[in-house]
């Protein structure tokens, strides 16, 4: 069985062999990276895991089609030899961790727990800051464990997923949270579940991008999503840009909707040992490992730099003003929920 996972990523050096230790640790046997406009040697470390076997680096620095970066990328990767031989497909971004619970915690143990699935919905387990003030060249997976509750009515991107999907001609591009260009004839038979193991109504072949609220949607798997960091680390993303929406400038309200340190999960420490192992192999390469070093210099540089100019240092000192967000009731979610609607019914009018 052939499992890809295809990134893409942006000045992440410092985070890139957690990531692909982890993966490579649950099963992951194909990576297809793309970077682009990098400034802290992460191209440069794809380029050497490129040349050791490890991945599959692509730049992709532009020009860009109106979909923007990431879009452009996936548009690429769907003409791609890895995508072809491919049994099973994600996209993933370099703050996801793909985090199984059944079985010995790999894809094998998935699928053999879902032995009909053509499409297996990852809802996001949002973690926040954990309280992080400064940036730390340390593990995310085990630095940052506060997170959302298990069962949450709001925001709708709690909610949301990325799809692991059998490549079996059902869908002919890949999307950033769910397969896209349906073969009509092929998708009426697929079989989509969610992170229970719940079979999934037909709508969720075609256009679902979010799981439903007020229930747990991570007894078999969960994506251990990560998109804040340390309030230092959020201050670079935010000079980063987006992947998707690269325009965008990002402020109080992305870090309020994902800022969630209610509860405690160190599940995904059940790979620790074979994530250990896999990342002192790839550390054994100097060269690695020199770039590794230069990068997380670079991060810090790069937000000393950040906080000399006054939107940056204005963001900063918001988040540590700033309360852990806190989630919100049922009641108010439905009252919400209802205005939502009321306000889509006189749109239509």
């Amino acid at each position: 069985m052939r499992a890809l996972a295809v990134l893409t990523v942006r000045n992440e050096a410092a985070y890139l062999l957690e990531w692909l230790a982890h993966h490579k640790a649950i099963g992951f046997t194909d990576f297809l990276v793309f970077s682009n406009n990098c400034q802290d040697g992460t191209d440069v470390l794809l380029d050497r895991l490129d040349a050791m076997g490890h991945l599959t680096h692509l730049r992709n620095d532009g020009p860009y089609d109106k979909g923007g970066i990431q879009f452009t990328a996936l548009k690429t990767a769907s003409k791609h030899p890895l995508v072809k031989a491919a049994d099973w497909i994600l996209p993933l971004d370099v703050d996801e961790f793909v985090n199984i619970h059944t079985g010995d915690g790999t894809l094998t143990a998935l699928f053999s727990a879902l032995p009909d699935a053509t499409a297996i919905t990852l809802t996001w387990r949002l973690f926040g800051s954990s309280d992080q003030i400064r940036y730390q060249d340390t593990l995310v997976t085990d630095t940052f464990t506060r997170c959302a509750p298990v069962v949450m009515y709001w925001p709708w991107r709690s909610a949301m997923f990325k799809t692991l999907y059998r490549n079996d001609g059902a869908y002919k591009k890949l999307g950033v949270h769910r397969p896209r260009d349906a073969d009509d004839d092929k998708v009426a038979n697929t079989r989509w579940y969610d992170g229970e193991g719940r079979t999934l109504d037909d709508q969720f072949k075609h256009r679902r991008i979010f799981s439903p609220y007020g229930r747990s949607n991570y007894g078999l798997v969960q994506l251990n999503h990560y998109p804040l960091g340390s309030m230092e680390n959020y201050v670079l993303k935010a000079d980063r840009g987006r992947a998707v929406h690269s325009d965008d400038l990002l402020g109080m309200d992305y870090w309020v909707e994902r800022n969630w340190n209610t509860d405690e999960d160190r599940s995904i420490s059940r790979y620790k040992e074979s994530r250990n192992a896999l990342l002192h192999d790839l550390k054994t390469d100097s060269h690695i490992c020199q770039i590794h070093t230069q990068s997380v210099a670079w991060r810090k540089e790069r937000f000393d730099a950040l906080l000399r100019q006054e939107p940056f240092r204005a963001l900063f000192g918001r988040l540590l003003m700033a309360p852990q967000s806190r989630p919100v009731s049922l009641k108010a979610a439905q009252f919400m929920v209802a205005h939502a609607r009321a306000g889509r019914s006189s749109s239509r009018d």
